[in-house]
């Protein structure tokens, strides 16, 4: 098995064809094909089969291709790491983001590192908490944001932020920021909610368990972006971090007012894996993207939020 049977495995997964991958690999076909064949005969195992739609991963080769893809990013991070230039931090970081902050912190964390360490490469990828939470535990994320997390036995959880729910409504619903909204008033209208089983829902479940309101679920969705068309289209309210619905509120495409009775509140937090060393560019970005959350809330771009703690990693308990 060497990096060139690696690199025509997963780039055949991933443009379904051997002659583009070919092309991608500035390789004739045949070779590509022979490098899968020699694979799939140290193996003892299909990797592929041919579909009307092209080369499609049999079970084996989507495991084949999954593994593959991880050594590829681990030699190509090793190299990027070992051939800095002097006094120059390099190396290739990828970061995760809850969906309800990237549009606060993407755009100004890509731009003072590119200005600051054009050595790193930076690779964000936003999602909700659970799933960056498994990709960090698999070994695909470096660092990520994540919420309501204490350590566990595979990462360590360096508290943020901590920041409030806010019931989220149409512009004619005149809803303001000091003006907090009862949980019975958000309840009582039709609300688009976060599917069942994400992590925000849980929080505003148990807050409509505290209330004794039930909730009347019209939409549930995966995605905030369409909570919040769905809001502005006139199906419901919803309830959503502050983070997540500043801009809106802001020019005017949506109202909204921080809950209470109860309050609902969620911590945000640096998730880090325990194990390995940490490389020096993962320790810049890890830094910059805390000074950024704290600049943000400094600034008042981050709606009810609190800083907690100093936001640096705390000793192994």
């Amino acid at each position: 098995m060497d990096i060139k049977q690696l690199k025509a495995i997963v780039t055949v997964a991933e443009v379904g064809s051997v002659t583009r991958a070919a092309e991608l690999l500035h390789l004739v076909q045949p070779a590509v094909t022979r490098q899968i064949r020699t694979l799939e005969q140290e193996l003892g195992v299909d990797l592929f089969e041919r579909t009307g739609q092209g080369m499609r991963p049999t079970e084996a080769g989507a495991i084949m291709v999954d593994r593959a893809r991880r050594a590829l990013n681990e030699l190509e991070r090793a190299r990027a790491e070992v051939q800095p230039a002097p006094g120059e931090v390099t190396g290739i970081v990828t970061v995760g983001l809850l969906e309800s902050t990237s549009d606060l912190l993407a755009e100004p964390l890509v731009t003072t590192l590119a200005h600051d360490h054009p050595g790193v490469e930076l690779r964000l990828m936003t999602a909700y908490s659970g799933h960056l939470q498994q990709w960090l535990d698999d070994g695909d994320l470096d660092l990520t944001l994540l919420y309501n997390l204490d350590s566990t036995p595979s990462l360590n959880a360096h508290p943020l932020v901590r920041e409030r729910l806010w019931a989220v409504a149409p512009p004619s619903a005149g809803l303001h920021a000091d003006r907090p909204v009862p949980f019975t008033e958000a309840a009582a209208h039709p609300l688009v909610m976060p599917a069942s089983g994400h992590a925000l829902r849980r929080l505003i479940d148990a807050a409509a368990g505290r209330s004794g309101a039930a909730m009347d679920v019209v939409v549930q969705t995966n995605s905030m972006r369409v909570q919040k068309q769905l809001v502005q289209a006139g199906h419901g309210w919803t309830v959503l971090p502050g983070v997540g619905i500043a801009d809106d509120v802001a020019r005017g495409a949506l109202s909204a007012a921080p809950l209470c009775e109860p309050d609902v509140w969620r911590s945000i937090v640096l998730g880090t894996p325990r194990s390995g060393r940490t490389p020096p560019a993962v320790e810049v970005v890890a830094r910059e993207l805390v000074r950024q959350i704290n600049s943000m809330v400094a600034q008042g771009r981050w709606p009810s939020a609190r800083i907690q703690g100093d936001g640096s990693p705390a000793e192994d308990e």
